[in-house]
Protein backbone atom coordinates (compact mmCIF):
# COMPACT_ATOMS: atom_id res chain seq x y z
CA UNK A 1 0.00 0.00 0.00
CA UNK A 2 1.06 3.38 -0.71
CA UNK A 3 3.35 5.35 2.49
CA UNK A 4 1.07 7.70 4.54
CA UNK A 5 2.44 10.77 4.00
CA UNK A 6 2.88 13.84 6.35
CA UNK A 7 0.37 17.12 6.54
CA UNK A 8 1.43 19.94 4.96
CA UNK A 9 4.67 21.73 6.67
CA UNK A 10 2.35 24.78 7.87
CA UNK A 11 0.82 22.55 10.50
CA UNK A 12 2.39 23.37 13.68
CA UNK A 13 4.29 20.83 16.05
CA UNK A 14 1.48 20.36 18.66
CA UNK A 15 -1.11 19.51 15.19
CA UNK A 16 1.20 16.99 14.12
CA UNK A 17 2.22 15.34 17.23
CA UNK A 18 -1.93 14.53 17.53
CA UNK A 19 -1.30 13.31 13.83
CA UNK A 20 1.31 11.37 15.17
CA UNK A 21 -0.59 9.33 17.71
CA UNK A 22 -3.44 8.80 15.20
CA UNK A 23 -1.27 7.15 12.99
CA UNK A 24 0.13 5.22 15.57
CA UNK A 25 -2.77 3.88 16.01
CA UNK A 26 -2.99 2.01 13.33
CA UNK A 27 -0.31 -0.85 15.15
CA UNK A 28 -3.69 -1.48 17.38
CA UNK A 29 -6.45 -1.30 14.57
CA UNK A 30 -4.82 -1.30 11.25
CA UNK A 31 -6.64 0.24 8.70
CA UNK A 32 -7.18 -2.44 6.57
CA UNK A 33 -9.11 -4.11 9.10
CA UNK A 34 -11.97 -2.09 8.15
CA UNK A 35 -12.70 -3.54 5.24
CA UNK A 36 -14.48 -6.80 7.04
CA UNK A 37 -17.65 -7.33 8.82
CA UNK A 38 -17.68 -9.42 11.32
CA UNK A 39 -17.69 -13.15 11.85
CA UNK A 40 -21.26 -13.69 11.57
CA UNK A 41 -21.77 -16.66 13.27
CA UNK A 42 -23.47 -15.61 16.57
CA UNK A 43 -24.69 -12.41 14.59
CA UNK A 44 -28.32 -11.57 16.21
CA UNK A 45 -31.06 -11.87 13.65
CA UNK A 46 -31.91 -8.68 11.80
CA UNK A 47 -35.82 -8.95 12.14
CA UNK A 48 -35.43 -9.87 15.96
CA UNK A 49 -33.66 -6.80 16.52
CA UNK A 50 -36.56 -4.36 14.83
CA UNK A 51 -38.89 -6.61 16.58
CA UNK A 52 -37.77 -5.63 19.88
CA UNK A 53 -38.07 -2.06 19.05
CA UNK A 54 -41.33 -2.28 17.94
CA UNK A 55 -42.58 -3.53 21.41
CA UNK A 56 -42.19 0.60 23.02
CA UNK A 57 -44.10 1.69 19.59
CA UNK A 58 -47.68 2.68 19.57
CA UNK A 59 -48.61 -0.53 17.74
CA UNK A 60 -51.03 0.71 15.40
CA UNK A 61 -48.13 2.15 13.63
CA UNK A 62 -45.80 -0.39 13.24
CA UNK A 63 -47.14 -1.95 10.42
CA UNK A 64 -46.81 1.30 8.74
CA UNK A 65 -43.28 1.21 9.57
CA UNK A 66 -42.33 -2.48 8.20
CA UNK A 67 -44.33 -1.32 4.85
CA UNK A 68 -42.09 1.84 4.54
CA UNK A 69 -38.92 -0.19 5.06
CA UNK A 70 -39.97 -3.31 2.70
CA UNK A 71 -39.63 -0.72 -0.64
CA UNK A 72 -36.43 -1.79 -1.36
CA UNK A 73 -32.48 -2.38 0.05
CA UNK A 74 -32.63 1.46 0.61
CA UNK A 75 -35.69 2.03 2.61
CA UNK A 76 -34.69 -0.92 4.98
CA UNK A 77 -31.14 0.16 5.71
CA UNK A 78 -32.84 3.41 6.59
CA UNK A 79 -35.12 1.75 9.24
CA UNK A 80 -32.08 -0.52 10.62
CA UNK A 81 -29.62 1.64 12.43
CA UNK A 82 -30.10 -0.65 15.47
CA UNK A 83 -29.25 -4.14 13.12
CA UNK A 84 -26.02 -1.86 11.84
CA UNK A 85 -25.15 -0.45 15.54
CA UNK A 86 -25.01 -3.99 16.73
CA UNK A 87 -22.34 -4.59 13.12
CA UNK A 88 -20.44 -2.23 14.13
CA UNK A 89 -19.92 -3.40 17.78
CA UNK A 90 -18.65 -6.31 16.72
CA UNK A 91 -15.95 -5.30 14.00
CA UNK A 92 -12.82 -3.66 14.48
CA UNK A 93 -12.67 0.02 16.94
CA UNK A 94 -10.80 2.47 17.11
CA UNK A 95 -10.08 4.93 20.36
CA UNK A 96 -10.63 7.75 18.53
CA UNK A 97 -13.71 9.19 19.97
CA UNK A 98 -16.33 11.67 18.65
CA UNK A 99 -19.56 12.89 19.31
CA UNK A 100 -21.32 10.48 16.38
CA UNK A 101 -24.57 10.86 14.48
CA UNK A 102 -25.46 7.54 14.66
CA UNK A 103 -27.57 7.45 11.87
CA UNK A 104 -25.33 8.79 9.23
CA UNK A 105 -27.17 7.91 6.16
CA UNK A 106 -27.38 9.47 2.78
CA UNK A 107 -31.18 10.99 3.66
CA UNK A 108 -30.13 12.45 7.27
CA UNK A 109 -28.08 15.30 5.57
CA UNK A 110 -29.98 18.08 3.96
CA UNK A 111 -30.70 22.01 3.97
CA UNK A 112 -32.48 23.84 6.87
CA UNK A 113 -32.25 27.48 7.92
CA UNK A 114 -29.58 28.32 10.00
CA UNK A 115 -29.77 31.20 13.36
CA UNK A 116 -29.55 33.47 10.70
CA UNK A 117 -32.43 32.21 8.25
CA UNK A 118 -29.45 31.79 5.87
CA UNK A 119 -29.80 28.19 4.29
CA UNK A 120 -26.91 25.35 5.36
CA UNK A 121 -26.37 21.81 4.15
CA UNK A 122 -25.30 19.83 7.38
CA UNK A 123 -26.46 16.75 9.10
CA UNK A 124 -29.88 17.40 10.43
CA UNK A 125 -31.01 13.86 11.79
CA UNK A 126 -29.72 12.66 15.61
CA UNK A 127 -32.21 10.49 17.16
CA UNK A 128 -29.22 7.99 17.73
CA UNK A 129 -26.66 10.93 18.72
CA UNK A 130 -23.85 9.67 20.95
CA UNK A 131 -20.03 9.42 21.59
CA UNK A 132 -18.28 7.14 19.70
CA UNK A 133 -15.47 5.86 17.39
CA UNK A 134 -15.68 8.26 14.31
CA UNK A 135 -15.47 5.30 12.23
CA UNK A 136 -19.09 4.42 12.61
CA UNK A 137 -20.76 7.62 11.14
CA UNK A 138 -18.27 6.91 8.11
CA UNK A 139 -19.25 3.69 8.05
CA UNK A 140 -23.13 4.05 7.98
CA UNK A 141 -22.44 6.90 5.12
CA UNK A 142 -19.89 4.93 2.82
CA UNK A 143 -22.93 1.89 3.02
CA UNK A 144 -25.44 3.76 2.41
CA UNK A 145 -24.09 5.33 -0.40
CA UNK A 146 -23.12 1.88 -2.00
CA UNK A 147 -26.89 0.69 -1.41
CA UNK A 148 -28.49 3.92 -2.76
CA UNK A 149 -26.19 3.05 -6.21
CA UNK A 150 -27.69 0.22 -6.58
CA UNK A 151 -31.10 0.96 -5.74
CA UNK A 152 -30.41 3.34 -9.02
CA UNK A 153 -28.94 0.63 -10.76
CA UNK A 154 -25.08 2.07 -11.07
CA UNK A 155 -22.78 0.25 -12.30
CA UNK A 156 -20.25 -1.45 -9.97
CA UNK A 157 -17.75 0.53 -10.89
CA UNK A 158 -19.89 4.13 -10.64
CA UNK A 159 -21.12 3.13 -7.36
CA UNK A 160 -17.43 2.52 -6.09
CA UNK A 161 -16.43 5.79 -7.45
CA UNK A 162 -19.48 7.63 -5.26
CA UNK A 163 -18.91 5.28 -2.63
CA UNK A 164 -14.85 5.95 -2.36
CA UNK A 165 -15.85 10.22 -2.65
CA UNK A 166 -17.58 9.84 0.43
CA UNK A 167 -14.06 9.27 2.58
CA UNK A 168 -11.95 11.61 -0.13
CA UNK A 169 -14.34 14.23 1.24
CA UNK A 170 -14.27 13.43 4.93
CA UNK A 171 -10.27 13.18 4.50
CA UNK A 172 -9.56 16.54 2.82
CA UNK A 173 -11.67 18.43 5.03
CA UNK A 174 -10.31 17.02 7.92
CA UNK A 175 -6.96 18.25 6.23
CA UNK A 176 -8.14 21.54 5.73
CA UNK A 177 -9.27 21.65 9.62
CA UNK A 178 -5.28 21.17 10.21
CA UNK A 179 -4.40 24.17 9.90
CA UNK A 180 -7.63 26.35 11.31
CA UNK A 181 -8.21 27.45 14.80
CA UNK A 182 -11.18 25.77 17.15
CA UNK A 183 -13.51 28.69 16.18
CA UNK A 184 -13.09 28.59 12.90
CA UNK A 185 -13.96 24.72 12.59
CA UNK A 186 -17.20 25.98 15.01
CA UNK A 187 -18.08 28.81 12.56
CA UNK A 188 -17.01 27.25 9.11
CA UNK A 189 -20.17 25.64 7.85
CA UNK A 190 -21.26 24.40 3.68
CA UNK A 191 -23.22 27.52 2.94
CA UNK A 192 -26.06 26.25 0.34
CA UNK A 193 -25.64 29.09 -2.26
CA UNK A 194 -21.85 28.46 -2.68
CA UNK A 195 -22.38 25.20 -3.04
CA UNK A 196 -24.43 25.51 -5.82
CA UNK A 197 -22.74 27.79 -7.57
CA UNK A 198 -19.77 25.04 -6.84
CA UNK A 199 -21.58 22.08 -9.14
CA UNK A 200 -22.50 24.36 -12.22
CA UNK A 201 -23.50 21.22 -13.83
CA UNK A 202 -25.47 20.48 -11.02
CA UNK A 203 -27.16 23.71 -10.73
CA UNK A 204 -30.62 23.55 -12.34
CA UNK A 205 -31.20 20.61 -10.09
CA UNK A 206 -29.62 22.18 -7.07
CA UNK A 207 -31.64 25.52 -7.37
CA UNK A 208 -34.98 23.38 -7.23
CA UNK A 209 -34.09 21.58 -3.88
CA UNK A 210 -32.62 25.28 -2.77
CA UNK A 211 -35.95 26.71 -3.60
CA UNK A 212 -37.92 24.32 -2.67
CA UNK A 213 -36.07 24.42 0.71
CA UNK A 214 -36.85 28.64 1.02
CA UNK A 215 -40.34 28.09 0.55
CA UNK A 216 -40.74 25.35 3.67
CA UNK A 217 -41.79 27.42 6.64
CA UNK A 218 -44.62 27.51 8.91
CA UNK A 219 -47.17 29.77 6.58
CA UNK A 220 -46.77 26.87 3.86
CA UNK A 221 -47.48 24.28 6.56
CA UNK A 222 -50.52 26.43 7.70
CA UNK A 223 -51.75 26.14 3.89
CA UNK A 224 -51.33 22.43 3.30
CA UNK A 225 -51.95 20.81 7.00
CA UNK A 226 -54.86 23.17 8.11
CA UNK A 227 -58.40 24.58 8.01
CA UNK A 228 -60.56 26.45 9.29
CA UNK A 229 -63.80 25.44 11.19
CA UNK A 230 -66.09 27.52 12.60
CA UNK A 231 -64.22 30.29 13.00
CA UNK A 232 -61.17 28.47 13.87
CA UNK A 233 -58.00 27.41 13.05
CA UNK A 234 -57.37 23.58 13.02
CA UNK A 235 -55.38 20.69 11.68
CA UNK A 236 -56.78 18.46 9.48
CA UNK A 237 -56.97 14.94 10.39
CA UNK A 238 -55.33 12.55 7.60
CA UNK A 239 -55.52 9.21 9.59
CA UNK A 240 -53.31 7.13 10.40
CA UNK A 241 -51.03 10.05 9.61
CA UNK A 242 -52.35 13.37 10.97
CA UNK A 243 -55.10 12.42 13.72
CA UNK A 244 -55.57 15.36 15.55
CA UNK A 245 -55.95 15.74 19.59
CA UNK A 246 -56.53 18.56 20.42
CA UNK A 247 -60.99 18.11 20.99
CA UNK A 248 -59.67 15.14 23.12
CA UNK A 249 -57.85 17.38 26.20
CA UNK A 250 -59.79 17.38 29.18
CA UNK A 251 -58.82 19.74 31.96
CA UNK A 252 -56.36 17.66 33.77
CA UNK A 253 -54.93 16.77 30.43
CA UNK A 254 -54.58 20.50 29.82
CA UNK A 255 -52.53 20.74 33.22
CA UNK A 256 -50.18 18.04 31.98
CA UNK A 257 -49.65 19.43 28.45
CA UNK A 258 -48.68 22.78 30.29
CA UNK A 259 -46.25 21.80 32.63
CA UNK A 260 -44.81 19.60 29.52
CA UNK A 261 -44.45 23.16 27.78
CA UNK A 262 -42.73 24.61 30.40
CA UNK A 263 -40.38 22.53 30.72
CA UNK A 264 -39.42 22.46 27.32
CA UNK A 265 -39.77 26.64 27.89
CA UNK A 266 -37.20 26.03 30.65
CA UNK A 267 -34.51 24.27 28.35
CA UNK A 268 -34.63 26.90 26.09
CA UNK A 269 -31.73 29.83 26.58
CA UNK A 270 -34.05 32.73 28.19
CA UNK A 271 -33.49 35.07 24.89
CA UNK A 272 -34.54 32.07 23.03
CA UNK A 273 -37.46 31.23 25.59
CA UNK A 274 -38.46 35.07 24.59
CA UNK A 275 -39.60 34.73 21.30
CA UNK A 276 -41.39 32.03 22.22
CA UNK A 277 -43.35 33.16 24.82
CA UNK A 278 -45.12 35.74 22.06
CA UNK A 279 -46.91 32.67 21.01
CA UNK A 280 -50.03 31.00 21.61
CA UNK A 281 -51.30 27.67 21.33
CA UNK A 282 -53.98 26.87 18.68
CA UNK A 283 -53.68 23.12 17.98
CA UNK A 284 -52.11 19.65 18.15
CA UNK A 285 -51.82 16.92 16.18
CA UNK A 286 -50.03 13.12 16.49
CA UNK A 287 -48.32 13.10 12.69
CA UNK A 288 -46.23 9.85 11.62
CA UNK A 289 -43.32 10.73 9.66
CA UNK A 290 -39.62 9.30 8.40
CA UNK A 291 -39.20 5.30 8.35
CA UNK A 292 -37.32 4.23 11.21
CA UNK A 293 -39.25 6.23 13.58
CA UNK A 294 -42.71 5.22 12.63
CA UNK A 295 -44.37 4.10 15.37
CA UNK A 296 -42.75 6.23 18.40
CA UNK A 297 -44.68 9.59 19.22
CA UNK A 298 -44.43 12.55 17.13
CA UNK A 299 -46.92 15.69 17.34
CA UNK A 300 -47.31 19.01 15.63
CA UNK A 301 -48.16 21.80 17.70
CA UNK A 302 -49.50 24.79 15.80
CA UNK A 303 -49.05 28.12 17.34
CA UNK A 304 -49.85 31.66 16.45
CA UNK A 305 -48.51 35.27 17.64
CA UNK A 306 -50.71 38.76 17.95
CA UNK A 307 -50.20 39.29 14.37
CA UNK A 308 -51.45 36.15 13.34
CA UNK A 309 -48.00 34.48 12.00
CA UNK A 310 -48.12 31.02 12.43
CA UNK A 311 -45.92 28.61 14.26
CA UNK A 312 -45.34 25.21 14.24
CA UNK A 313 -42.95 23.34 16.81
CA UNK A 314 -42.46 19.47 16.18
CA UNK A 315 -42.02 17.12 19.31
CA UNK A 316 -40.89 13.98 18.89
CA UNK A 317 -39.90 10.95 21.37
CA UNK A 318 -36.67 10.42 22.21
CA UNK A 319 -35.98 6.85 23.34
CA UNK A 320 -32.24 5.03 24.23
CA UNK A 321 -29.74 5.59 21.12
CA UNK A 322 -29.59 2.20 19.47
CA UNK A 323 -25.79 2.78 19.85
CA UNK A 324 -26.07 2.86 23.78
CA UNK A 325 -25.90 -0.61 24.35
CA UNK A 326 -22.48 -0.77 22.59
CA UNK A 327 -20.90 2.16 23.41
CA UNK A 328 -22.29 3.07 26.94
CA UNK A 329 -24.92 5.18 28.74
CA UNK A 330 -26.16 8.86 27.61
CA UNK A 331 -24.15 11.10 30.13
CA UNK A 332 -27.81 12.40 30.42
CA UNK A 333 -30.55 11.78 32.03
CA UNK A 334 -33.36 12.35 29.53
CA UNK A 335 -33.22 11.30 26.23
CA UNK A 336 -34.27 14.12 24.79
CA UNK A 337 -31.89 16.32 26.43
CA UNK A 338 -29.10 13.62 24.42
CA UNK A 339 -30.62 14.57 21.20
CA UNK A 340 -30.30 17.85 21.50
CA UNK A 341 -26.69 18.18 23.33
CA UNK A 342 -25.60 16.20 20.58
CA UNK A 343 -27.07 18.39 17.55
CA UNK A 344 -25.80 21.49 19.29
CA UNK A 345 -22.31 19.83 19.49
CA UNK A 346 -22.02 18.63 15.24
CA UNK A 347 -23.66 21.47 14.03
CA UNK A 348 -22.52 24.93 12.97
CA UNK A 349 -25.43 26.65 13.37
CA UNK A 350 -29.41 25.24 13.71
CA UNK A 351 -32.42 25.82 15.26
CA UNK A 352 -33.18 28.60 17.77
CA UNK A 353 -36.06 26.70 19.43
CA UNK A 354 -34.43 23.37 19.98
CA UNK A 355 -35.07 21.89 23.07
CA UNK A 356 -36.40 19.42 25.27
CA UNK A 357 -38.98 18.21 27.74
CA UNK A 358 -40.79 14.51 29.20
CA UNK A 359 -43.87 13.84 29.68
CA UNK A 360 -45.60 11.71 32.99
CA UNK A 361 -48.34 9.22 32.90
CA UNK A 362 -49.29 6.21 34.66
CA UNK A 363 -46.58 4.11 32.88
CA UNK A 364 -43.83 6.16 33.86
CA UNK A 365 -42.31 8.81 31.64
CA UNK A 366 -41.75 9.56 27.92
CA UNK A 367 -38.86 11.96 26.62
CA UNK A 368 -39.19 14.35 24.00
CA UNK A 369 -37.41 16.98 21.98
CA UNK A 370 -39.08 19.99 20.32
CA UNK A 371 -38.02 21.65 16.82
CA UNK A 372 -39.53 24.16 14.13
CA UNK A 373 -41.43 21.74 11.67
CA UNK A 374 -40.45 22.75 7.91
CA UNK A 375 -38.06 25.55 8.98
CA UNK A 376 -36.41 25.93 5.33
CA UNK A 377 -35.73 21.98 5.63
CA UNK A 378 -35.34 20.40 2.03
CA UNK A 379 -33.54 17.17 0.90
CA UNK A 380 -32.33 16.21 -2.17
CA UNK A 381 -34.14 12.58 -3.86
CA UNK A 382 -31.28 10.37 -3.58
CA UNK A 383 -33.45 7.72 -5.67
CA UNK A 384 -33.40 9.85 -8.39
CA UNK A 385 -29.15 10.56 -8.52
CA UNK A 386 -27.12 8.97 -11.57
CA UNK A 387 -23.87 8.23 -10.95
CA UNK A 388 -22.20 11.78 -11.02
CA UNK A 389 -24.69 13.37 -9.04
CA UNK A 390 -24.52 10.42 -6.56
CA UNK A 391 -20.85 10.39 -6.39
CA UNK A 392 -20.47 14.74 -5.93
CA UNK A 393 -23.38 14.23 -3.23
CA UNK A 394 -21.71 11.69 -1.69
CA UNK A 395 -18.84 13.71 -1.43
CA UNK A 396 -20.74 16.37 0.09
CA UNK A 397 -22.31 14.33 2.58
CA UNK A 398 -18.60 13.27 3.63
CA UNK A 399 -16.97 16.75 3.85
CA UNK A 400 -19.88 17.60 6.43
CA UNK A 401 -19.49 14.63 8.28
CA UNK A 402 -16.19 15.32 9.00
CA UNK A 403 -16.46 18.93 9.87
CA UNK A 404 -19.31 17.61 12.54
CA UNK A 405 -16.61 15.13 13.59
CA UNK A 406 -13.80 18.17 13.87
CA UNK A 407 -15.67 20.14 15.86
CA UNK A 408 -16.25 17.27 18.66
CA UNK A 409 -13.30 15.27 18.66
CA UNK A 410 -9.66 15.03 17.79
CA UNK A 411 -9.83 15.80 13.50
CA UNK A 412 -6.21 15.40 13.58
CA UNK A 413 -5.89 11.99 15.20
CA UNK A 414 -8.13 11.15 12.45
CA UNK A 415 -6.51 12.53 9.25
CA UNK A 416 -3.65 10.37 10.88
CA UNK A 417 -4.80 7.57 11.03
CA UNK A 418 -6.75 7.90 7.46
CA UNK A 419 -3.59 9.21 6.12
CA UNK A 420 -3.92 11.84 3.04
CA UNK A 421 -3.37 8.99 0.56
CA UNK A 422 -6.44 6.99 -1.20
CA UNK A 423 -6.06 3.74 0.91
CA UNK A 424 -8.94 4.70 2.91
CA UNK A 425 -10.87 5.15 0.45
CA UNK A 426 -10.55 1.78 -0.55
CA UNK A 427 -10.76 0.54 2.53
CA UNK A 428 -14.05 1.95 3.20
CA UNK A 429 -15.77 1.27 0.03
CA UNK A 430 -14.40 -2.61 0.43
CA UNK A 431 -16.80 -2.59 3.89
CA UNK A 432 -19.28 -0.98 2.14
CA UNK A 433 -19.76 -3.22 -0.60
CA UNK A 434 -19.71 -5.93 1.81
CA UNK A 435 -22.25 -4.23 3.94
CA UNK A 436 -24.65 -3.95 1.15
CA UNK A 437 -24.30 -7.72 0.61
CA UNK A 438 -25.68 -7.99 3.94
CA UNK A 439 -28.12 -5.44 4.00
CA UNK A 440 -29.57 -7.13 0.97
CA UNK A 441 -29.78 -10.70 3.03
CA UNK A 442 -31.28 -8.75 5.84
CA UNK A 443 -34.05 -7.54 3.46
CA UNK A 444 -34.58 -10.34 2.06
CA UNK A 445 -35.16 -12.47 5.38
CA UNK A 446 -37.58 -9.10 6.53
CA UNK A 447 -39.27 -10.14 3.37
CA UNK A 448 -39.60 -13.77 4.91
CA UNK A 449 -40.88 -13.21 7.83
CA UNK A 450 -44.06 -11.06 6.48
CA UNK A 451 -44.64 -14.10 4.03
CA UNK A 452 -44.25 -16.15 6.99
CA UNK A 453 -46.73 -13.88 9.12
CA UNK A 454 -44.27 -12.28 11.76
CA UNK A 455 -44.30 -8.79 10.86
CA UNK A 456 -47.39 -7.29 9.83
CA UNK A 457 -47.97 -4.46 7.06
CA UNK A 458 -50.51 -2.18 6.83
CA UNK A 459 -51.34 0.59 4.22
CA UNK A 460 -50.91 4.23 4.35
Amino acid sequence: MAKNRSPAPDVTPAVRTRVDVGRAHRDAVPLESHAELPDEAGRPEAVDLLAAQDVSRIPRLVPIRHARMRATPFTFYRGAAAVMASDLSRGPRTDIGVQLCGDAHLSNFGIFNGADRRLVFDVNDFDETAPGPFEWDLKRLAASVTIAGRNNELSAKQNRAATRAVTRGYREVLAATLSMSPLDVHYYRVDVAKLAAEQEELRKRSRRAIDKATRKDSVRALGKLTEVVDGRRRIVARPPLIVPLGHSIDDEGADRARTFFERYRRSLPPHRAAVLDQYRYVDIAHKVVGVGSVGTRCLILLLESDQGAPLFLQFKEATRSVLEPYAGPSRYPRAGERVVRGQRLMQSTGDILLGWSYAEDGDGTTDFYFRQMWDGKGSVDVDQMGPKRLKRYAGACGATLALAHARTGDGAAIFGYLGDDDNADAVFADYAERYADLNERDHAAHEDAIAAGRVELAQE
